[in-house]
């Protein structure tokens, strides 16, 4: 069994609302609006619907998984609420950071140490994070841009750092 199933994660195609909301999120204007907003909201709805639903899902149609790493430097957890691209069995991470020009820090922390937790709704697993393949990289950018168009719009923004793509796999 894979993370996916794992988890339980499922992905439902975007109403109309939710794909005007995609729109507005990746433009370099939206994209810095919701860095800003998102993970506060996505914190909020979380805690009000016991971790069923986000505010990433609620408005864009996106399902959140929560990632817990170990703090590079602090060696303290860290959450981070992030979009999963299935690959394969398994999800995969994109460290777009929103088209942004800086690598987010559960990035470096997933380097650092590449053993996490991941939950969706109500199931947490024990994941590793590998980093993907040239293949899979690709192949996460394809699948991903297809859920969520911000994510060929990021990769255009950033060129000044790599993005990194992590495999997540049971561990």
């Amino acid at each position: 069994m894979g993370v996916q199933a794992a988890l339980g994660y499922e992905f439902r195609q975007p109403n109309a609302f939710q794909r005007a909301n995609q729109k507005i999120a990746s433009t370099k204007g939206g994209a810095w609006f919701f860095s800003k907003t998102v993970q506060t909201l996505d914190g909020a709805v979380h805690r009000l619907t016991r971790d069923r639903t986000s505010a990433s899902e609620i408005l864009a149609g996106l399902p959140v998984i929560r990632v817990t790493t170990t703090g590079r430097r602090s060696g303290q957890p860290r959450l981070a609420p992030l979009i999963a691209v299935p690959i394969g069995d398994d999800l995969a991470l994109l460290g777009t950071n929103f088209g942004g020009t800086s690598t987010p820090a559960w990035v470096h922390n997933l380097v650092a140490e590449p053993r996490a937790t991941a939950a969706y709704r109500d199931a947490e697993i024990d994941v590793v994070a590998r980093p993907a393949t040239a293949e899979e990289f690709e192949q996460v950018f394809t699948t991903g841009g297809g859920l969520y168009g911000g994510y060929e719009k990021y990769r255009e923004r950033v060129t000044a750092r790599e993005i990194k793509v992590f495999v997540l796999e049971e561990g």
